[in-house]
């Protein structure tokens, strides 16, 4: 008998193993009918870099991260730091596939995509999008209305606050100032922002005069994570954006325009709980991963595990809400 013979009794099992199959956002069903969409999440990729400034290539980020989630396919989250289940069986969540692209055109591919955010929204799940370059963020932003009033928190290197250039103004360097004038944004806060040539002066006089809190993670690091959030509101609907670039370049190194000084993934993974506690949070985006330039594969794998950290986190306290509802 072989010494490697399985033991007697042994059951065969159905292993969905991360090299295997049809890889979804962490392996979860698809639903390619937005008319069909009946789920709590909904994890949509929005795959446009078109008005890239520096790296080309994050159009391969939602492919990127799908094949990077994977590895965190097998079954529910246990967190044994915080001794906590996430995302377990309760929740509906669905990968909807890839907004659609038209090359060249930037306007069309916007349209596109607030189209299908919208209808997300009105199928009352919660939008978690894949970008993409930060322009993404713009139509995003737009189809947000029906909420009313959203406070924003960006965590990011680079304030995102160009007014306009040449005629452009819904490129990457525009979502925060186009998100200051809509009328359902209300307050933001700006984590992470560092170092030259993350914006001009005057951007940041135009993001201060609007009440935007802006800290690097040099401040944050000195007042503690806990403090960050303080001067906005509790209770309140809470979308977050979160360009991967807002990590040091150490950490993830395939971003659009990689900068020093940033985040480590525990940092961002303990400001997005806070958020999270902090009130509603109505969606989320993570944009930038450019894994044309990361051969390992740790951007894109960083970048999938905070999106799962942050549905849990999310999840969670909604699951925390109804109990005490009930009680």
């Amino acid at each position: 008998m072989s010494r490697y013979a399985k033991r007697e009794g042994w059951v065969k099992e159905e292993l969905d193993m991360p090299f295997t199959g049809i890889t979804s956002f962490r392996k979860y069903p698809i639903c390619n009918n937005l008319d069909e969409l009946d789920a709590d999440v909904a994890i949509i990729g929005v795959p446009n870099d078109m008005s890239t400034a520096w790296r080309s290539g994050c159009r391969m980020g939602p492919r990127s991260i799908r094949e990077m989630s994977s590895l965190y396919a097998f079954g529910p989250g246990y967190d044994p730091e915080r001794d906590e289940d996430y995302l377990g069986d309760q929740w509906k969540i669905v990968d909807c596939g890839d907004v659609p692209m038209v090359n060249g055109d930037l306007e069309q591919c916007h349209e596109n995509t607030e189209e299908m955010i919208k209808k997300i929204i009105e199928k009352g799940a919660i939008p978690v999008v894949m970008g993409g370059d930060h322009a993404i963020t713009i139509p995003v932003a737009y189809a947000l209305m029906p909420h009313k009033k959203v406070n924003v928190v960006q965590i990011d290197a680079h304030l995102d606050w160009l007014g306009e250039v040449s005629g452009q103004r819904f490129t990457l360097s525009h979502p925060m100032r186009r998100m200051s004038e809509m009328d359902h944004i209300n307050q933001m806060a700006q984590l992470g922002i560092r170092g030259v040539g993350s914006s001009q002066r005057k951007d940041f006089e135009d993001a201060r005069n609007y009440g935007s809190i802006i800290l690097s993670p040099k401040q944050i690091r000195k007042i503690g994570i806990e403090n960050v959030l303080k001067d906005l509101p509790d209770g309140e609907q809470y979308y977050i954006t979160i360009d991967i670039d807002g990590l040091d370049a150490s950490v993830a190194p395939g971003a659009g325009s990689p900068s020093p000084g940033g985040f480590y993934y525990n940092e961002v993974n303990e400001l997005l709980e806070a958020v999270a506690k902090k009130g509603d949070v109505i969606g989320f985006d993570l944009v930038e991963v450019n894994p044309l330039y990361d051969p390992t594969g740790v951007t894109s794998q960083i970048a999938a595990r905070l999106m799962i950290d942050f549905m849990g986190f999310i999840l969670k306290e909604k699951e925390n809400n109804r109990l005490n509802h009930d009680t």
